[in-house]
């Protein structure tokens, strides 16, 4: 079975439509569109009329893609920018109408859940009776704990993500803030998904100790995002947001106090598993 979901994130909108066949989630087609609405709401407290009508526009293509593709009607969601922007309406009216079709915000309990199913379908590891899943956005950073079989039992979200971080005076400091509080269950495996994860992978490889994750930061902090790109192959624009997002992989490390293990798949993969039950409903 085929499904199509474009999430329209913090950084990037992004599209994926796959096929589910057995357990193994197959990517047919996948596209992005760069738009930064993060930045703007953490600078400005909302997305201008530049972005909202760049944002119409690029769910306007990406859902003709998937319809090229066989999917006719995609499930578009806004993450934080939906939850965070003073005018989330107007952005949300915009996409509706170019996607000509309901567009949802989703909760922060909503993308821990997607983040975590799509992590458990995609992990290359064994897994444990108890597991944590970190997502780490633009905007937000969603921890999930539970038994891989079952949706998570532990749900938090902190408003805080590699994209809000990187415009902030002191980025380590802010990540140990914004995690202080948190008091999770105990779990014996972490899976991080989300594009810093994927970066910080590229840096010291898919297993994210505390050794790894200071090995990181020091080069995401000490070399350009230039030079990052050019020696690692990271996306530029992910290299300029490096050092904030590894900060943040670093606290969330330390209060589970167990490695995290980088996974391809994460909230778009937990959302096309979520559209084909409910189809199969």
């Amino acid at each position: 079975m085929r499904a199509g979901v474009l999430d329209v994130g913090s950084n990037t909108i992004r599209l994926l439509v796959a096929d589910v066949r057995g357990n193994e989630i197959v990517p047919v087609e996948t596209g992005k569109v760069r738009l930064a609405l993060g930045e703007e709401i953490e600078r400005h407290g909302g997305v201008s009329a530049t972005s909202i009508r760049a944002a119409a526009k690029a769910v306007k293509k990406l859902t003709a893609t998937a319809s090229e593709h066989g999917v006719d009607e995609v499930d578009v969601f806004l993450t934080a920018p939906g939850r965070q922007a003073e005018n989330a309406a107007e952005l949300l009216d915009a996409l509706r109408a170019s996607a000509e079709h309901d567009v949802r915000v989703l909760s922060t309990e909503d993308e821990g859940r997607l983040a975590y199913r799509g992590a458990v379908a995609t992990a290359d590891v064994e897994l444990p009776a108890a597991i944590a899943v970190c997502d780490v956005g633009g905007a937000s950073t969603e921890i999930a704990i539970g038994a891989p079989s079952n949706d998570p039992h532990w749900i938090e979200s902190v408003d805080i993500g590699s994209m809000r971080l990187s415009v902030r005076d002191n980025p380590r400091a802010e990540a140990s803030s914004a995690f202080a509080t948190l008091r999770p269950p105990q779990c014996e495996l972490a899976l991080a998904v989300g594009g810093s994860a994927r970066a910080a992978r590229r840096l010291v490889g898919p297993w994210l100790g505390a050794a790894e994750l200071a090995e990181a930061l020091d080069l995401a902090e000490t070399l350009d995002a230039r030079e990052l790109s050019r020696r690692f192959d990271v996306d530029r624009s992910r290299a300029e947001l490096l050092p904030a997002g590894v900060a943040i992989l670093n606290e969330v490390q330390r209060l589970l106090g167990v490695p995290l293990h980088v996974c391809d798949g994460g909230i778009r993969e937990g959302a096309v598993l979520a559209s084909l039950a409910a189809i199969a409903a």
